[in-house]
């Protein structure tokens, strides 16, 4: 069969066709671009979102602003931009929360992750840090497991809330070592922190630039990181691999997305800026400063990511038996 030839008039009708999406990317943004988190002012991932806002609004030639929906886990502000038009202008800076735990663990969501949302780009990892309070006669994870197998369900950890990533990871380790310790949650990391610190909780497992500051100051100690390198702000912690829990490489992250339908050449001339601006020298250190590790994936690379991430962390949601209304 000899192969098909378009006429000129066929090829000036795809030239068409193309045009409205090429015109489109072309003018965006025509105005501010608004980056949705769905967490207060003033946390991490406020953080993070701050620093990247100036310079990625140097890239698009549009101001960034950045604007809170606070509420539920991150979801108050994952549905507003769900519904929100999907021209690129108005983006969710996300975490792994947001993305791939809370479909999880809410038995009653507004939005799934990767049908009502377009990936722009995966901007960062952050590991978490295991760390005990000093009085713990552990001074590595073996010693750790060691005293969690010899006396089942007398230790405890504490985490920011149930269902949450620092309440997860120490259950995907209780899963991986054998051990019974016992989950004793709060309302946020600073109240869980006081606890352990007081020694009415054990061990937690949380954010490296959280966790590293009580670590420098003495008020804990660190037995391990998560992530499969050692973490820049804990140099001689090492990881938990290292430490004999082969495979364990369990990271957050943060990202962005925008609403589903968002036009392809849109989402491409996003996830370009993101990338220039995380190839920033400046940008890159002062991230590291903060405890996260410059990650990019593009959008079709951070599509595939969620889509492998999800099942992981459900299986982990599965296990703990947490399930939130």
């Amino acid at each position: 069969m000899q192969p098909r030839r378009l006429t000129l008039g066929a090829l000036a009708a795809l030239a068409l066709a193309g045009g409205p999406l090429a015109a489109q990317a072309q003018a965006f943004p025509s105005k501010p671009v608004k980056i949705i988190i769905g967490f207060p002012a003033g946390g991490p991932l406020d953080a993070h979102a701050r620093l990247l806002a100036d310079e990625l609004g140097k890239r698009l030639g549009q101001p960034v602003v950045i604007d809170y929906k606070a509420g539920a886990g991150g979801t108050v502000g994952a549905e507003f931009v769900a519904k929100s038009e999907p021209d690129g202008h108005t983006l969710l800076m996300a975490n792994t929360g947001t993305m791939v735990i809370n479909p999880a663990v809410y038995s009653k969501l507004s939005y799934q992750t990767l049908k009502d949302f377009a990936p722009v780009a995966r901007t960062a990892q952050q590991p978490l840090a295991l760390v005990v309070n000093p009085a713990v006669p552990a001074n590595s994870v073996a010693e750790l497991v060691k005293l969690a197998k010899s006396q089942p369900g007398r230790l405890n950890y504490g985490s920011a809330g149930n269902g949450g990533i620092s309440h997860l990871v120490p259950e995907m380790f209780k899963q991986a070592t054998g051990t019974f310790i016992v989950h004793i949650p709060y309302r946020g990391s600073a109240p869980a922190f006081t606890d352990l610190i007081a020694g009415q909780v054990q061990l937690m497992a949380e954010s490296v630039p959280q966790a590293a500051q009580y670590v420098k100051a003495g008020k804990l100690r660190a037995l391990a990181v998560t992530s499969r390198e050692r973490s820049a702000a804990l140099p001689d912690t090492p990881t938990l691999i290292e430490s004999g829990l082969k495979g364990f490489d369990v990271v957050g992250f943060y990202g962005v997305l925008a609403p589903a339908g968002t036009p392809r050449p849109v989402l491409e001339k996003l996830s370009g800026a993101f990338k220039a601006v995380l190839e920033t020298p400046d940008i890159r250190t002062r991230m590291v400063s903060q405890g996260a590790d410059p990650a990019f994936l593009d959008h079709e690379a951070f599509r595939g990511f969620l889509a492998t991430e999800m099942p992981r962390w459900a299986a982990a949601v599965k296990a703990s038996g947490t399930k939130l209304d």
